[in-house]
């Protein structure tokens, strides 16, 4: 698909979109203290463990390997909080900016897997909170950087971290241990805990999680790019199976979804795109990263 072709997508569905955005836009950049999930697992291995490790091994997926990292941890330093502050010197580059003033100039939200507050350095934004009443720092799923105060998640602009953020060091998901909290906690919120009733909690007008960025997956129609969506992103992956159950329960309530990736063969590749088209979803192939992180925002 070309660019011209994908910005139309953007511009014809511009009053029900939001943005998920994952660290290939930070590895797009190349500067030299951007770290890959390996990089980074494989810098807090030689913070914390007496034992030689040139490389991850295969056969155990980046959460296994931090929960492993967990039990190596004998000095018991806070990872989280290595992993906020190795984050915090990182700087937006110029494809940050292009990309958001445009979804800025959209109204749209964005929903980052990162932890880092890159996307919030590029204007300046501020954090700000939807839920003034219910805060905990372990999952601050109400919190978000903007420029506006938001009764909901859905009216507009702001920059949500789906799986934690480095401002709330405690709530950096990294593990297998902690997905599975992500998951109890928005299944609880979703059906009340109740799996005879499937959307029990979430089909009320002010559910439980209509101030958190869960509401944004399930009214907005998503625009995935720079995320690898790889097998081991047990939350969001669970969380999008979630979201076509609902849809398929609630016709009516159905929304749109593109996941832009570049063009390649290989066959992991064939099975996220199965699993992506089955979910609800358009797989987007362009020729190359430019495209993505430069080209479709001009």
């Amino acid at each position: 698909m070309t660019t011209t072709e994908i910005k139309e997508i953007i511009t014809r569905n511009q009053g029900d979109i939001a943005f998920v955005i994952g660290n290939g836009i930070n590895r797009y950049s190349k500067h030299a203290e951007i770290l890959s999930w390996d990089d980074l697992l494989m810098s807090l291995w030689e913070k914390v463990s007496l034992h030689t490790l040139t490389k991850r091994p295969n056969g155990v997926s980046l959460t296994e390997f931090y929960d492993i990292l967990e039990l190596e941890n004998i000095h018991e330093k806070n990872m989280q909080k290595i992993v906020a502050d190795l984050m915090s010197a990182w700087i937006p580059q110029s494809h940050h900016y292009l990309i958001s003033a445009r979804i800025k100039q959209l109204n749209a939200p964005i929903l980052t897997t990162n932890f880092e507050e890159t996307f919030a350095k590029t204007f300046g934004y501020q954090l700000l909170r939807t839920d003034q009443n219910s805060f905990t720092d372990f999952y601050p799923w109400s919190s978000y950087h903007g420029d506006k105060q938001l009764e909901l998640p859905t009216e507009g602009f702001g920059i949500w971290y789906v799986n934690g953020m480095i401002n709330y060091h405690r709530s950096i998901r990294l593990g297998l241990g902690h997905y599975m909290g992500c998951v109890e906690r928005a299944r609880t919120l979703l059906h009340k805990g109740n799996e005879e009733r499937l959307f029990s909690g979430k089909n009320v007008s002010n559910w439980k999680g209509y101030k958190t960025w869960l509401h944004i997956v399930f009214n907005k129609s998503l625009f995935i790019f720079g995320l690898g969506l790889e097998e081991n992103e047990i939350f969001l992956r669970w969380l999008l199976l979630e979201r076509m159950k609902y849809f398929k329960k609630f016709s009516d309530r159905n929304h749109k979804g593109w996941y832009i990736t570049k063009r390649n063969n290989n066959e992991s590749d064939h099975g996220k795109k199965f699993f992506l088209e089955r979910i609800g979803f358009e797989v987007i192939e362009v020729d190359n990263y430019q495209d993505i992180y430069e080209n479709i925002w001009t």
